[in-house]
């Protein structure tokens, strides 16, 4: 179903729009019944971990973080497509970003929310969660950690709210219910020359303000592995390259995220082929430069023969992690690389492929980051293993 462009000189343009969309609703409550019972039985396995506590869980000494700090490290990064890759094409004046930035801008807000749980569940105990705030240690990254992450959101959430004043206003003059929650919402936008200069001001200041905050919040996600001692982990690489897998995998979420709403909702004139070629680039970019930070990072640590590293080196590359390392390789570099290279299958279709690809790929990256230093400690402990367990499981899926 084609449906024409918007034009907002034509009264009829909007039920355009919204007409394929209605159509969709059955089909939206479908999936989201789907969705909502997937997240039931996660929220059923926590509550069986909480009874019974992490023993339930493949967590062990010394592997004391798995699978749930692997989620939180690969969502909180995946949060950054909305801010960084809206603001800085807002900051180019690049017209072509105007109907992706609202999907980018979503995103971060969403998987921000599902990140910043994890390291809840990660607790045995997540009733002593409030324990960062009444006993902080300054000294510990993870209190710099709530606090960049907190920030994020609420700047995240405002730089997401403001754009859609003019939207919301639409629906309270639609009488679209709940009423009262729009008309709240609205905040009295009629749409005035004098709010429009206020509004776009507004949006402005958080334009700048948000990419500094978005850049600092993984460099800090980062130093809660790179101010320790462990090796693979005490690197002064680590803040740059985890900012650059954060673009890198949030630039793969938005096109697959684009790609699923263009389809379901049928907006292929809104979300053109165009979108997709230039952001297809800018993922060739990133894996590009995604590609130059693993071989310095192991390259560097090849050559300095550090035993501690080395044992870490070989497990990824040619011992038990060895399918994880070159499954890695695979999805974030040799698979999407030569996709996106080519005009010709740098497609919407390949677009897509490639980028679930680098979602596979990134968090396979975030499980080489946490898995392999943990299983090979410094100090002269047993080695240990770890694979998730089927709570583990039950709750990533949820």
């Amino acid at each position: 179903m084609k449906i024409p462009e918007y034009d907002p000189n034509d009264l009829g343009s909007e039920e355009k729009i919204v007409a394929p969309i209605e159509k969709t609703r059955r089909e939206f409550w479908v999936v989201v019944s789907i969705l909502s019972s997937l997240s039931l039985v996660g929220f059923v396995a926590w509550l069986f971990q909480i009874k019974y506590g992490l023993g339930v869980t493949g967590l062990n000494h010394p592997v004391y973080w798995g699978i749930y700090i692997i989620d939180f490290v690969f969502f909180i990064g995946i949060s950054h497509a909305g801010t960084l890759i809206s603001a800085i094409l807002r900051a180019t004046k690049a017209e072509w970003r105007r109907t992706i930035t609202r999907s980018a801008e979503m995103i971060t807000v969403m998987v921000l929310v599902i990140g910043g749980i994890q390291p809840i569940i990660d607790l045995g105990r997540p009733d002593r969660i409030m324990n960062i705030i009444y006993h902080p240690h300054f000294n510990s990254p993870l209190l710099w950690d709530v606090v960049s992450i907190t920030t994020y959101l609420i700047g995240s959430s405002t730089y997401l709210f403001l754009p859609l004043i003019p939207d919301i206003a639409i629906l309270r003059d639609r009488g679209t219910r709940p009423r009262w929650l729009y008309r709240l919402l609205a905040l009295g936008w009629q749409g005035t020359e004098r709010q429009w200069k206020i509004l776009n001001r507004a949006i402005a200041v958080m334009m700048v303000v948000i990419i500094p905050i978005a850049v600092s919040v993984h460099t800090v996600v980062s130093w809660v592995f790179a101010m320790t001692v462990q090796p693979f982990w005490h690197s002064s690489i680590f803040g740059p390259f985890f900012v650059a897998g954060a673009i890198f995998s949030g630039i793969a979420a938005l096109i697959v995220a684009m790609a699923l709403i263009r389809r379901i909702y049928h907006l292929e004139n809104y979300l053109k082929p165009v979108h997709f070629n230039n952001l297809g680039l800018l993922l060739l970019v990133m894996a590009l430069i995604w590609a130059y930070f693993i071989i310095a990072e192991h390259l560097t640590s090849f050559y300095g023969a550090e035993p501690a590293e080395m044992a870490i080196f070989y497990d990824k590359l040619f011992g038990r992690y060895k399918y994880a390392f070159w499954g890695m390789v695979l999805t974030n570099f040799l698979i999407p690389v030569p996709i996106l290279a080519f005009k010709k299958t740098r497609t919407i279709t390949g677009c897509t492929i490639a980028s679930i690809s680098v979602l596979i790929g990134m968090w396979l990256e975030r499980f080489q980051i946490v898995v392999p230093t943990l299983v090979n400690p410094r100090l002269p402990y047993p080695r240990g293993y770890y694979f998730p367990s089927p709570v583990e499981w039950l709750i990533f899926i949820g």
